[in-house]
């Protein structure tokens, strides 16, 4: 049987099928009247057949629309533009953002040639682009700028284009541009800026090596840029910076990318310059560090000037001293310290007495030459905190800032007194003038800056009323109390010749065992009339008239014979502390002589402890130094008193060898109501054990400070607790009697029982 293809049987139903293969082949016919059921079922699979094969057109014409959509879509609303343009230029296609860029809907683009959007001045750059597409050289590109259309603004666009010899348009993308275009320009004015600036410009990577500098920089420094690109950017250090200086400047530098001021930096030829430097930090996307640049220039002539100028504005030429200018200046500086300190502040006003005679009979040259050597001998007689400064004619000032002992002042001005008696010699002449001086107190006797000036002058001509030569306080009260100040200091001149000082001694227990293991000499005035003087009273007084090394060697024999009685009595008490003052370290009072005396009384030296305060560890002289470790080579124990009142220099106590911290009153007397209190002893406690320091807590007066401490780790401690300071023969009597029942502790004594 002839089987004919059924896709050529047409779609009619399967009898009209069958009639037509009847019709095409007579055998069939016969087929069908010898098996007509074969045959029909031949023709159901052939029917089923050519439906599968509709059904799978059906699907791959849907599939081909379906991507045709996603096409038109995407070459719509795709993001780079698109054009197709004809032969003639004229605009076949454009998608949205192309249509974007031109400034018009895409319903008026087709057909406008797109040269109409070119400028004029491009146009001949176009034309050489299209006729390049249509002429098969393949791939090419320019770059056009447009005209503004609407309110699109003009742009500087690339485009790019493929077209084949055969192909009737030009397929083409366009680029805008026009912010890159402004990149590039301001990257060339930058460039040309860079190498035009008069200040120069370094610029270094991220590890601080220089890749670039400007013409400028090789000029200011000398360097080339062979010799300056790969080194190290601190190329220029000149050394003259504090490593401080540096650290702040990195600190500035990572915490906000910038940091700017003077710095002293050297050229190649080793001359150092002042420059003014402006460091800027570039950083990546990801936030790391990229480049730094710096900009320098050479201010070392404007600082000279500005520096000339200043002086000339501040300072008296003839005595180099402040002027009334800078005098203000710093009196109203110091002013508002003192309010923010809670201490003093001093005017001392100085008003030469005869200088008229002088000026007179020896002349005006005689008479500058004694100003300037006036000015001289006052600056001599104060601080280097302390200004001293000449107001015009005769007339000095003397600003004492910072003060807590009103003592200070009246040594000062008796200082100044005797200075200006000293004979002047002047050009082979001998000259004899005197000073009036008036004093005042800020904020005591003023509150404001012309009062306070205006109440020193009015002292001063007290002073010369009363016959000149001579000092005067502003107010009755202070004038009342210098002169018993006076009084008081003359009695302690005749004190210790009298038997009127004596030396209390006062318990100072160790906490593990209870017992009695050291004192402290502590000295004591019984003055005839005025009965027992506070140490706080006499102690800085015999400091400012100079007696505190006479009176502090006598303690301290006074204090180191009676230990050595002590270790005669076998008791557990043997070491002795002795309070230093910072005078006794000052290299004008000679050498101490206190280890020569314990050699001579035979006494081993750790049966002496001396107690400084932490003022002493901030004197930077070198006899301080030099005399504290002589006593700590000798074996003579060193306490840091009342520590955490004042400066606590951390850093001295690992450079000088301390053995014990003692912890000041005010914060044990608080540490059971107070718990800052309470923190800061118990951190006192533990950073002195970290640096193999001991603790004594002072003015430990109750038992529950007592437990505190003890809980605390404190390994020692003084106060009314234990035992008010007492005489020598009391002491030694209580000490005999903790000799006599060594079985017990001394907590085992109730409080408050001992003598004294």
């Amino acid at each position: 049987m002839i089987k004919k293809p059924l896709a050529t049987l047409g779609s009619g139903t399967l009898r009209d099928r069958a009639e037509a293969l009847l019709e095409q082949s007579p055998a069939v016919a016969v087929g069908m009247a010898e098996n007509p059921l074969q045959l029909l079922h031949e023709l159901r699979v052939q029917q089923i057949e050519l439906e599968m094969q509709n059904e799978g057109l059906r699907q791959a014409q849907a599939e081909i629309q379906a991507g045709l959509t996603r096409y038109a879509d995407l070459y719509d609303l795709a993001p780079v533009a698109y054009l197709s343009l004809g032969r003639d230029g004229r605009i076949e296609q454009a998608n949205l953002l192309a249509a974007s860029l031109l400034g018009m809907p895409r319903s008026q683009l087709e057909g406008r040639r797109f040269g109409a959007f070119v400028c004029p001045t491009a146009l001949p750059t176009y034309n050489t682009f299209l006729g390049q597409a249509f002429g098969g050289l393949g791939k090419t590109s320019c770059e056009l700028m447009l005209l503004p259309v609407g309110h699109q603004p003009q742009l500087v666009v690339r485009i790019a284009s493929v077209a084949e010899r055969a192909e009737q348009a030009c397929r083409m993308v366009l680029f805008d541009i026009t912010e890159q275009k402004k990149s590039e320009e301001e990257l060339q004015l930058a460039a040309l800026v860079y190498r035009a600036i008069g200040e120069a410009i370094m610029v270094a990577d991220a590890a601080n090596q220089i890749i670039a500098i400007n013409p400028a920089f090789t000029e200011l420094t000398g360097y080339s840029a062979e010799e300056a690109i790969g080194q190290s950017s601190n190329l220029l250090n000149s050394g003259r910076q504090p490593p401080a200086f540096f650290e702040q400047m990195w600190h500035s530098l990572e915490m906000t990318g910038r940091w700017q001021g003077e710095i002293l930096n050297r050229r190649k030829n080793g001359e150092v310059f002042t420059e003014w430097l402006v460091i800027s930090t570039i950083h990546d996307q990801d936030g790391a560090v990229l480049r730094r640049v710096a900009m320098f220039s050479d201010i070392t002539e404007k600082k000279r000037a500005e520096a000339t100028i200043w002086r000339q504005a501040n300072y008296d030429p003839l005595t180099a001293l402040p002027n009334r200018n800078l005098f203000r200046d710093r009196l109203q500086q110091e002013m508002k310290n003192t309010l923010r300190e809670g201490l003093s502040l001093a005017l001392i006003f100085i008003d030469l007495d005869q200088f008229k005679e002088i000026n007179d009979s020896l002349g005006h040259p005689a008479g500058d030459q004694l100003l300037i050597e006036m000015g001289a001998r006052i600056s001599a007689c104060v601080r280097d905190t302390d200004t001293v400064a000449r107001l015009g004619g005769d007339e000095f000032t003397v600003i004492l800032p910072g003060l807590d002992d009103a003592g200070h002042i009246e040594m000062v001005a008796q200082k100044i007194l005797m200075a200006v008696a000293a004979p002047f010699h002047l050009s082979g002449e001998t000259a004899h003038v005197s000073a009036s001086i008036g004093i005042t107190l800020y904020p005591d006797d003023a509150a404001d800056i012309e009062t306070l000036i205006r109440s020193a002058d009015q002292a001063m001509y007290s002073a010369k009323d009363q016959g000149r030569n001579r000092y005067h306080y502003f107010t009755a009260a202070m004038q009342h109390a210098a002169q018993a100040r006076h009084l008081l200091g003359n009695d302690l001149r005749g004190a210790l010749a009298a038997g009127q000082l004596m030396v209390y001694y006062q318990p100072i227990i160790c906490l593990t065992t209870g017992r009695c293991v050291k004192a402290e000499a502590l000295l004591r005035w019984r003055h005839p009339t005025r009965g027992m003087v506070g140490p706080a009273e006499f102690i800085p007084l015999a400091e400012d008239i100079g007696l505190i090394n006479e009176i502090g060697d006598w303690v301290f024999q006074q204090a180191a014979r009676q230990v050595g009685e002590w270790r005669e009595m076998l008791v557990d008490c043997q070491q002795v502390s002795v309070n230093k003052s910072p005078r006794q370290f000052d290299r004008r009072q000679g050498r101490s002589n206190w280890v020569d005396y314990l050699q001579q009384i035979g006494l081993p030296a750790s049966c002496i402890n001396v107690e400084i305060t932490e003022g002493m560890l901030l004197d930077d002289r070198p006899e301080v130094k030099e005399r504290l470790l002589q006593l700590c080579d000798a074996g003579i124990a060193i306490s840091l008193d009342d520590f955490g009142t004042g400066y606590s220099a951390m850093s001295y106590l690992k450079k000088f060898p301390i053995d014990y911290l003692k912890i000041d009153q005010s914060f044990v007397r608080e540490m059971a109501t107070d718990p800052s209190d309470q923190a800061i002893v118990e951190a006192i406690i533990a950073m002195a054990h970290k640096l193999g320091l001991k603790v004594i807590a002072e003015g430990v007066e109750t038992m529950k400070q007592r437990e505190m401490l003890s809980t605390a780790g404190c390994d020692l401690a003084q106060g009314y607790l234990f035992a008010k300071p007492l005489p020598a023969d009391d002491f030694k009597g209580l000490l005999g009697a903790i000799g006599s029942s060594r079985d017990r502790q001394w907590l085992d004594v109730q409080p408050n029982r001992i003598p004294g």
